[in-house]
């Protein structure tokens, strides 16, 4: 089974001083746990990703982005290109999250020309799928998701190089989720559609997203199929982020 990865997608959320603090205090905790059964990922905002990535190096706490451009440099203002992400330490960046391809119009193109420009880079692409709650209640959600892996997962990703997280839309900062029946059914059916894709798709992590939280964590994380969590608010206290790491065990 692939180790569990637990990130925290921090979004458009902290300023240097409560960023540092919590930065700090998980990677003290990690650090200082005897052999952890699973890997720790942090996405901070992008103006804290240098002094984050300082914070936490050593601890064996990864850095992550947001997202990144599709192309390596030119006339794009406001982006950052996967190399200058790898340049200040991320070793992970976040695409196609729902947020990005509500607000931003992104498709699954975009996605996954971003992906291969992490790739590239030497970046791990977390690639973000999930259907909405009207394409849920119109029963699509499996061939929603089907869709997505097959145009925004790119040539050459590998279990190395990519990670899957299935956030299902209607349960992102909502505090829904889905049956742990669903989440079975489609972590299982994005296994299998990942296999037409990836050579080595039974080692492909898939992380489950959406609402999870201490006290749904210990349920969700150790299904079938489900290799850890992409954290949305509980990420931001490292009491609750930590609770949802050790459930993951």
């Amino acid at each position: 089974m692939p180790r569990k990865l637990i990130a925290g997608n921090w979004k458009m959320n902290g300023l240097r001083s409560d960023g540092h603090a919590l930065a700090r205090d998980l990677a003290l905790r990690f650090s200082t746990e005897k052999e952890p059964a699973f890997d720790m990922l942090i996405c901070p905002p992008a103006q804290l990703l240098d002094s984050i990535g300082q914070v936490i190096a050593g601890s064996g706490v990864a850095l992550g982005a947001q997202d990144c451009h599709r192309e390596t440099k030119g006339a794009f203002t406001g982006d950052l290109s996967a190399a200058m992400l790898a340049d200040i330490g991320c070793r992970f960046v976040i695409v196609g999250h729902s947020e990005r391809r509500q607000y931003h119009n992104e498709i699954d193109l975009m996605v996954a020309e971003k992906a291969a420009a992490a790739h590239s880079a030497g970046l791990i692409a977390v690639i973000c799928i999930g259907e909405t709650e009207a394409e849920r209640d119109a029963g699509e959600a499996l061939t929603v998701c089907a869709r997505q892996i097959a145009g925004s997962v790119p040539d050459g990703a590998t279990a190395a190089n990519t990670v899957i997280a299935y956030e299902p839309v209607w349960a992102i900062g909502t505090g829904r989720t889905p049956t742990v029946r669903d989440v079975m059914e489609m972590h299982a059916h994005i296994r299998a559609e990942l296999s037409r894709k990836v050579p080595d798709a039974d080692d492909v992590r898939i992380l489950y997203g959406g609402s999870v939280k201490g006290s749904n964590a210990g349920e969700l994380l150790t299904l079938p199929n489900v290799d850890g969590g992409l954290v949305g608010g509980a990420s931001l206290q490292a009491e609750d982020f930590w609770t949802i790491a050790k459930a993951s065990e």
